[in-house]
C-alpha cells in the first residue's frame, strides 16, 4: 500500500469517527480552555524513533518505539501509528479538533482489540505545551488521567503520562515518551 493509500484511507476513517467521538468527549468533566486550533499537532507529522521509559509496578524498564504520524484533514486530525516490537505493542492516536469548541481530543486505539477509546482525552497547547486530561474510576476510587505533550522542538519532542487521585494536586508520572525526529 502506497503512503497516498494509506493517508486516503486515514483521512476516510478519521472524518467518519470525527462526528461521533467529539460530542462523547466534550462532555467529560474536565473543561480546557478553548483555545485549539488548526494544526496544533503539525509538529508531530513525519517517521519517528521514541525511547520508552515506563514503570511496571516499582521497576522502570526501557524499550524503543517508533512512529509514523500525519496531519489530516487541515490540521484538525492528526493520525499515529505507533509501533513497539520489543513488547507487542502497536496502536493508534486519533487526536482531533472540535472547531467550534476549539478543544482537543485524544482517543487511542489498542490493535490487539481495534476499539476507539471514548471518552478520550481533553485538551488544549498552551505555551508550547499540550496537556491532555481524563477521568476514570481506579481500583482506589476516582482518577484523573493526564498527558502531555512537551519539549517540543523542529526534531523533538516528549510525551508522559500521569494519573492523580486527588484532584490533580498531585500527579504519579508513570510513562515517558522522548520522540527523536527520523524524517
Amino acid at each position: 500500500m502506497t503512503d497516498v493509500d494509506r493517508r486516503t484511507i486515514i483521512a476516510t476513517s478519521a472524518g467518519a469517527f470525527m462526528s461521533s467521538l467529539i460530542p462523547v468527549a466534550a462532555s467529560a468533566a474536565i473543561d480546557p480552555a478553548p483555545v485549539g486550533k488548526p494544526g496544533d499537532f503539525d509538529f508531530l507529522t513525519g517517521e519517528w524513533r521514541i525511547h520508552n521509559r515506563f514503570r511496571e509496578g516499582e521497576k522502570w524498564i526501557e524499550f524503543p518505539g517508533e512512529a509514523t504520524v500525519f496531519a489530516i484533514l487541515g490540521g484538525i486530525a492528526s493520525v499515529e501509528e505507533l509501533r513497539i516490537p520489543a513488547r507487542g505493542f502497536s496502536g493508534m492516536g486519533l487526536r482531533l479538533l472540535d472547531v467550534e469548541k476549539r478543544i482537543w481530543s485524544d482517543h487511542w486505539v489498542n490493535a490487539k482489540s481495534g476499539v476507539v477509546a471514548v471518552p478520550g482525552q481533553l485538551g488544549v497547547f498552551e505555551n508550547g505545551v499540550g496537556t491532555f486530561l481524563s477521568e476514570g474510576e481506579g481500583e482506589k476510587g476516582p482518577e484523573l488521567y493526564r498527558g502531555v505533550w512537551d519539549r517540543i522542538t523542529p526534531t523533538s519532542c516528549r510525551w508522559f503520562q500521569g494519573t492523580s487521585r486527588d484532584g490533580g494536586k498531585t500527579w504519579d508520572d508513570s510513562w515517558f515518551m522522548d520522540w527523536t525526529r527520523v524524517c
